[in-house]
């Protein structure tokens, strides 16, 4: 009886602040060969194989299955893309009818740099993928509503907990010479550079077992550099994965099970994961500050995470925000309480009155600067452009005017900022960046989760943060109410691309992330009174105009990749034979010891094949990397999918290989004895016909022994 009695006040406990929620999570990975890598702008960085999966993680929130629902979707990208966020919005109307619009869902990305690009309807952001990639785009779009219709399915009863900690050895700030630019008094209140809060939000189903998590931390995902060519989801990714690996059950696969962890983007613009800091890569010395240079060239100056590769800078920045969410996951007491609401408004970015301080004027249309091109210390770009330039060149304002000379209305609005790209007076093939830009906040009780537009440093997030707070805090006080503490959490590069927002202050120095704030000095100001605005609609329940919605694009976007012509397979040899063979036996494995297999291969499966279930339409695997390891649940270990053409020979002939890599020793470093198969399927397109053809490779069984 006393049993029972215990039973029913955690029941009634539970039921108290119950809300209705579920989680979901899919495959988006893509194409994994030939198409260009989205983040570093970098042409010559075309994908080759696979590091790590890409995934979408839903989390729909309702206060009870009758309730409107809100949608907080974290994809595995290098950023949202409007087109994204449209067709998403458009597929979810039509699987849930007017559950889901524009509104209510909030799509971000983890800003990974290491996926394939080409899913943008603004010009300049498809540029080095070539255009629109459209069989990468279905893929991602597929994936999304399919991790939607898994948390649809998923919901539960049950409360959702909040915790916040501090994480100091993560990240450092890239641009610290900027970040000087801000008032003393605003960074004296402040012990760091950059934002070291983790927010943290834990799901408990009414029976009390925890099946989700969300947490908001910024840094970079730039552990991988611009020399990879694999896909990979980063250091975001990879502690999602550590985590869903801590807690699900050994018998799920990597994104099968059951808990559902994203680590979400916050206001990372100028926060960086290579925390060994810059140096010269020829001399070993520290860079000049301002411009990021080397003797004057930025390409020598370079950014190094803590680890001895970037794969084990990955891992060790992954296994940090790991360990850092896991500390608050497991102490997370506080329950949020409340109604579940939202806010949106479409808003013309190109020209806001704005009033800040000794800055006086309006948004401008977009332009890039030309410390752009310069890059960062995470990724340098090319040529002889360096950050905190103020003025143009002669040569390379000629180059400018070929494409278009800025008029002198847009020179003088983006002032100081030399122009190099006039993207807001470029319309051709389509717009090359968003005049119409999506703003919104998502309510969970007493959190309010802000939907930004891109990349806001550190100062920039604080403002906003402070802004929204503010307005939430004023609002109490008219009411007279003493309620649970406001949280606020930033989620970075949601719902579109708006390139970097840079304090009016930063601004003025021109790095990098102040030539690319597109919209001019005042852009944050701007973006400041607008969460403003809508935080006090929110909280007063009130609604606002729509805005002027962008116009959807699809079907006017250029596409210059070219496609497959052919595969051929090795001479002697047929599609999916193994041309390496692994050991027999593997004995005394140490962490990092590595089986390698070489399969026969072809580009066809790698960049176009996907297969859909016939009964339901929905993608359910690229065929390109799926490949099976007998006797191993996927999340233990680290398997790498490495597609090479071998020289120009080989591309002639339309020969390729592929090379599998499995470390031996789980990702933290436990031997997985046994036998073992790895097995490989694809298709390959035939030179005179446009039907792909399937295969299959399997290796010969080969034991690992972990004893001494």
């Amino acid at each position: 009886m006393l049993l029972f009695f215990r039973s029913l006040i955690v029941t009634m406990a539970l039921r108290c602040h119950a809300y209705h929620f579920g989680m979901g999570i899919f495959d988006i990975t893509g194409p994994a060969a030939d198409v260009n890598m989205m983040g570093y702008a970098k042409i010559t960085q075309s994908v080759s194989g696979i590091h790590l999966r890409l995934y979408s993680r839903a989390y729909i929130i309702q206060e009870n299955r009758q309730t409107r629902p809100i949608l907080f979707i974290n994809l595995d990208l290098g950023m949202t893309s409007q087109l994204l966020k449209t067709e998403v919005v458009n597929r979810l109307k039509s699987e849930f009818g007017d559950a889901f619009d524009e509104t209510n869902v909030l799509l971000s990305s983890t800003h990974t740099h290491s996926g394939p690009g080409g899913y943008f309807q603004y010009f300049l952001y498809d540029i080095t993928s070539l255009g629109f990639v459209r069989h990468n785009f279905e893929v991602m779009i597929a994936g999304i509503v399919q991790s939607v219709l898994l948390a649809w399915e998923n919901r539960v009863d049950g409360k959702i907990l909040i915790a916040r900690g501090i994480l100091t050895n993560a990240s450092i700030n890239r641009s610290p010479a900027s970040y000087e630019m801000n008032p003393a008094d605003e960074r004296d209140r402040y012990s760091a550079n950059v934002d070291q809060e983790m927010i943290l939000l834990k799901f408990v189903h009414s029976n009390g077992t925890a099946i989700g998590m969300i947490n908001w931390f910024p840094v970079h995902a730039v552990s991988m550099n611009n020399t990879n060519t694999l896909i990979s989801s980063d250091n975001k990714g990879l502690a999602a994965i550590l985590f869903e690996k801590r807690m699900n059950s050994n018998g799920h696969l990597l994104g099968k099970g059951p808990f559902v962890a994203a680590f979400a983007q916050a206001n990372e613009g100028d926060v960086s994961p290579n925390i060994a800091g810059p140096r010269c890569i020829d001399t070993g010395l520290p860079c000049e500050s301002v411009h990021t240079t080397c003797e004057g060239r930025a390409e020598k100056c370079i950014a190094f995470g803590p680890g001895r590769d970037m794969f084990e800078s990955t891992r060790i920045i992954a296994q940090r925000q790991m360990d850092k969410a896991g500390e608050l996951f497991d102490a997370a007491t506080e329950e949020l309480t409340g109604p579940i609401s939202f806010i949106h408004q479409y808003v013309d970015m190109t020209a806001i009155p704005v009033s800040y301080m000794h800055f006086q004027g309006t948004t401008c249309k977009p332009a890039m600067g030309y410390s752009f091109a310069a890059g960062t210390m995470d990724g340098p770009g090319d040529f002889d452009f360096t950050q905190g330039r103020k003025s143009g060149t002669p040569f390379w304002n000629f180059i400018r005017d070929l494409l278009k000379e800025p008029s002198k209305e847009l020179s003088d609005c983006h002032s100081p900022k030399p122009i190099l790209l006039a993207t807001g007076e470029l319309n051709l093939p389509v717009p090359w960046q968003p005049h119409e830009v999506e703003t919104q906040i998502l309510r969970v009780g007493n959190l309010l989760i802000v939907a930004l537009p891109g990349e806001f440093t550190t100062m920039s997030g604080r403002r906003v943060r402070e802004a929204v707070q503010e307005v939430v805090q004023h609002h109490k006080k008219q009411r007279n109410r003493a309620s649970n503490s406001f949280y606020v959490a930033l989620a970075g590069l949601s719902n579109t691309y708006t390139s970097y927002i840079a304090t009016p202050e930063e601004y003025q120095l021109q790095r990098y992330e102040g030539a690319s704030t597109i919209y001019g000095p005042l852009t944050l100001p701007a973006y400041v009174n607008q969460f403003r605005k809508l935080a006090d609609a929110l909280v007063r329940n009130k609604t606002l105009p729509s805005g002027p919605k962008p116009s959807n694009l699809i079907g006017k976007l250029p596409s210059f990749l070219p496609g497959v012509l052919f595969d051929n397979p090795h001479f002697w040899k047929r599609f999916g034979d193994v041309l390496v063979q692994p050991q027999d036996v593997y004995t005394d494995i140490s962490l990092g010891d590595e089986i390698q297999a070489y399969v026969q291969r072809c580009v066809a499966g790698c960049r176009f094949a996907f297969t859909t279930n016939s009964s339901t339409n929905k993608l359910f695997k690229s065929l390109c990397i799926s490949m099976s390891l007998f006797g191993i649940t996927f999340p233990k270990s680290s398997i790498r999918f490495i597609w090479t053409r071998g020289g120009a020979i080989n591309f002639l002939l339309g020969v390729s290989t592929a090379i599998i890599e499995w470390q031996l020793t789980s990702l933290d470093g436990i031997c997985l004895p046994g036998q073992y198969r790895i097995r490989h399927f694809g298709k390959a397109k035939p030179l005179f016909s446009s039907k792909l053809q399937s295969f299959e490779g399997s290796t010969k069984a080969f034991r690992i022994t972990c004893g001494k």
